[in-house]
């Protein structure tokens, strides 16, 4: 038998690939204890035993014979990217989620399997510790090898500076879905603008594996068809439902799940929300050399995932209201969710600037993130930073070592009252940026996209023009609390009040909703900090604790007739087909 290192591909494109971790051995012991979630069946050579986009599948296990895993290649045949022999195993993120399977899997030989269901992998990865860890590291290095191929994933097609392209390169990033970016062919780019027929309607396009091609699918479309999303199930009363996955969403979501609460996550975007988009945050607690906000994001993810969370991703709330002690919140679509407890993480959003033709140049030029992504649109040219918090600061920082120039524009006379000393520092020291205190934005210029900026001193009157094609914009925030219009109390600026005043319970988090807590951002008074969030979203799971214990005999009670008034209710402002 070859030994290991030899039994698996590594992809090309990616340097850092660590096999060893990808495809780990399991010990006697292990598969030993494996057993009491599956059985032991065996297969003949060349049985398919995973198919392409196929979800919820099962674990198999080699006991005997060899298993190969393949990726669809675009000739038509397959590329085997691991071998897997005796006490390897199959699968990868596929085995904590319901996304489609990324590869293929047969056996090579006849083989003698043990076969996990998929239903039974959560009890699993909750009560044998070791496994767990091992399998979640597996799925990580699995994931990253399956990126770096370059057939892995799917096709995105379309347009070099298209915001809807643009908008749809950057959720499949930052939900670390595979994938690819083609030109679109350039006849088409070359038809008339009001030849809407054909170019308007086809692109940008998603070709999936199974050669479908979806013509510019929204966001929502995407998710639900590449298994991203995971929807609610409608006849379960969850323990807590958080809504949104930023660091206090993702923190409360790994304590209730890892305490045994079933838990759900609503997300619009994608997990780690203003801080998923943070190129290097250096004053997290644990990570010395920094660690890019998006990497901390899918870490906390996975470790929800490994707990049984589960992740609606791409889905709003409209709406939210309580029934008989029981939480009812309705997504967008219609879809319900029924919850004994809520925590509302949802964060908040930076401002736009009031600047006319803006929003004709967002994603055309106008950026709320400065990540690898956005930092290949902008590579030695000029670019500008708007904004005087840790966000603005770390993308000014990030730039300056791609961008030709930096030019960073805030109102402020001074950085010190709004951002760490560290990265005024880094500011002020660095050669490549250029800070405009008391200045603003007054005007945005160009075609198809963005091509010039005009910005203003205040004080001085002093006008700059330059020939800029890339603005980043962070200049505060706002919460992301309209679904709770009328819900909840909010203060001026629609943050969420908490605390024990005026008949709130007594604890820093609960909102004037029995049983709905608010953490982070949106939180009124809260600081906006990721170590302060992710503190707020583990510290409100003993809230929650101590709700639910409060109100046992209350769900206990009559469950099924509290669930079957939501469901009228849900009935009775569902619209009927």
């Amino acid at each position: 038998m070859a030994d290991k290192e030899k039994s698996v591909t590594s992809p090309s494109n990616v340097s850092d690939f660590r096999a060893d971790l990808a495809f780990p051995k399991l010990t006697e012991d292990m598969v030993e204890r494996l057993r009491a979630y599956g059985q032991e069946e065996t297969f003949p050579a060349n049985t398919p035993l995973i198919n392409h986009g196929e979800r919820q599948v099962d674990m198999f296990v080699v006991l005997d014979g060899e298993v190969d895993a393949c990726l669809p290649a675009e000739n038509g045949e397959s590329k085997i990217i691991a071998h897997h022999r005796r006490f390897d195993f199959s699968g990868e993120l596929n085995l904590m989620n319901s996304q489609g399977s990324l590869v293929d899997a047969r056996t090579a030989s006849e083989s003698r399997l043990l076969r996990i269901p998929h239903s039974e992998l959560p009890r699993l990865m909750r009560a044998q510790g070791d496994i767990a860890n091992l399998i979640t590291q597996a799925t990580i290095w699995r994931r990253i090898g399956i990126i770096g191929e370059a057939t892995g994933g799917i096709v995105l097609m379309g347009y070099a500076n298209d915001a809807e392209t643009t908008e749809l390169q950057r959720f499949l990033i930052r939900n670390n879905y595979p994938h690819r970016i083609v030109e679109a062919p350039a006849e088409e780019a070359t038809q008339p603008d009001d030849d809407l027929s054909d170019r308007e309607a086809r692109f940008p396009a998603v070709i999936l594996s199974d050669t479908r091609t979806l013509h510019r699918p929204t966001i929502t479309q995407l998710a639900d068809e590449l298994g991203i999303s995971e929807l609610p199930d409608p006849t379960m009363i969850y323990d807590v439902t958080v809504v949104g996955a930023g660091p206090s969403g993702l923190a409360a979501a790994v304590s209730a799940a890892s305490e045994g609460l079933c838990t759900i996550v609503i997300e619009g975007t994608a997990p780690g929300g203003q801080a998923g988009t943070s190129s290097k945050i250096e004053n997290y607690l644990g990570f010395p050399s920094g660690i890019s906000g998006h990497r901390l994001a899918s870490r906390a993810q996975l470790q929800a995932l490994k707990f049984g969370v589960r992740f609606a991703i791409s889905r709003e709330i409209v709406t939210a209201e309580q029934i008989d002690g029981i939480h009812r919140l309705k997504l967008a679509g219609g879809i319900p969710v029924c919850s004994r407890s809520v925590v509302v993480a949802s964060g908040a959003q930076y401002r736009k600037l009031s600047v006319e033709n803006y929003s004709q140049f967002e994603n055309r030029g106008i950026y709320y993130a400065a990540t690898a992504m956005e930092s290949l649109l902008c590579r030695d040219n000029e670019v500008i930073v708007v904004g005087g918090g840790n966000s603005a600061g770390q993308a000014a920082v990030f730039l300056s070592g791609i961008a030709k120039h930096v030019h960073h524009i805030v109102r402020g006379k001074s950085l010190a009252s709004t951002m760490s000393q560290y990265l005024i520092s880094r500011i002020e020291s660095s050669t490549h940026i250029t800070l405009y205190t008391d200045s603003e934005i007054e005007k945005l210029e160009g075609d198809s996209s963005l091509e010039r900026v005009t910005w203003i001193n205040r004080k001085t009157g002093e006008r700059t023009v330059k020939p800029i094609g890339s603005v980043f914009v962070m200049i505060g925030a706002e919460p992301n609390s309209g679904w709770l219009f009328g819900t909840v109390r909010l203060d001026k600026k629609g943050f969420i009040l908490t605390g024990g005043a005026d008949g709130f319970e007594n604890t820093p988090y609960a909102t004037s909703v029995p049983g709905m807590f608010a953490v982070g951002d949106v939180r009124s008074n809260s600081v906006k900090r990721v170590a302060s969030a992710v503190g707020e979203g583990s510290v409100v799971i003993s809230d929650v604790h101590r709700y639910l214990a409060d109100h046992r005999n209350n769900f206990a009670a009559e469950p099924n007739s509290a669930l079957a008034a939501l469901r009228s209710a849900s009935a009775a402002t569902t619209p009927q087909e």
